[in-house]
């Protein structure tokens, strides 16, 4: 699949803080039976709708930005039940229920009283990969402070579980044998356990400017290695490929 055909997505990494820890991030275990990533734990997001470039016309700004950053909006109260990036937040169960039977997003917040806030999603990284043998979306990362209070719900189709949870307790999970997460995932909980705050986070994010992240495989030391860039904040760029999970 050439880079034309890459299926455009968005995924939001959603931050609250702890009274005594590092900031906790909204993740998803998808269901099994799901085509990509089924039974991995993954940030909220998905594939950029027809819908979301409709309403990115309307705003001002670039409109591939604008829709992606819709679509993580959008798929973050579809998968989790939580709000981010709307003014005023409203009634979230309602809006994401229509969402789910597929009325315009666009309607339902004009309905509501509610208006998009695009510039509360802060661009984090993005991840085209290449040379795999599935669906190849061309994804965009975004930080999102978590609303005040927001209790995620299942979705019970896509998913089967959202938590809070921080990024080194999912890494450890992961590590444990508990939990399953692909090649992007585990890079970006490494970075992102690097931060205390999610002001850290966004202030990171700012000190690495956006550049597509497309990992290739390289012989180290007599061993095939799955690399990415060393110059984008990943604390590690690069795994034995027969330890890294790619679907």
């Amino acid at each position: 699949m050439t880079d034309e055909q890459a299926i455009p997505a968005a995924t939001v990494i959603v931050m609250r803080e702890t009274r005594d820890g590092p900031p906790e991030l909204l993740m998803v275990e998808r269901a099994a039976a799901m085509s990509f990533a089924g039974g991995a734990l993954v940030f909220p997001g998905g594939r950029v709708d027809p819908g979301d470039f409709v309403l990115a016309a309307l705003h001002a700004g670039d409109v591939e930005e604008n829709a992606a950053r819709i679509a993580a909006i959008r798929e973050t109260l579809e998968e989790a039940g939580v709000a981010i990036g709307l003014d005023p937040a409203g009634d979230m169960p309602a809006l994401r229920q229509r969402l789910y039977a597929g009325e315009p997003m666009g309607d339902l917040l004009d309905e509501a009283g509610a208006a998009l806030a695009l510039d509360r999603l802060v661009p984090f990284a993005r991840w085209l990969p290449r040379g795999v043998h599935h669906k190849v979306f061309d994804t965009r990362f975004y930080l999102a402070r978590a609303p005040e209070g927001a209790e995620p719900q299942v979705d019970g189709n896509e998913n089967v579980r959202v938590f809070w949870a921080s990024a080194r307790a999912v890494l450890d999970a992961a590590d444990r044998g508990e939990a399953h997460i692909i090649f992007p995932t585990r890079r970006n909980l490494e970075r992102l356990a690097l931060f205390a705050r999610y002001e850290d986070a966004v202030a990171d994010a700012r000190a690495h400017p956006i550049r597509t992240v497309t990992p290739w495989i390289e012989e180290r030391d007599g061993e095939r290695h799955l690399c990415i860039p060393d110059d984008l904040g990943y604390p590690v760029a690069a795994q034995p490929l027969d330890q890294a999970i790619r679907m």
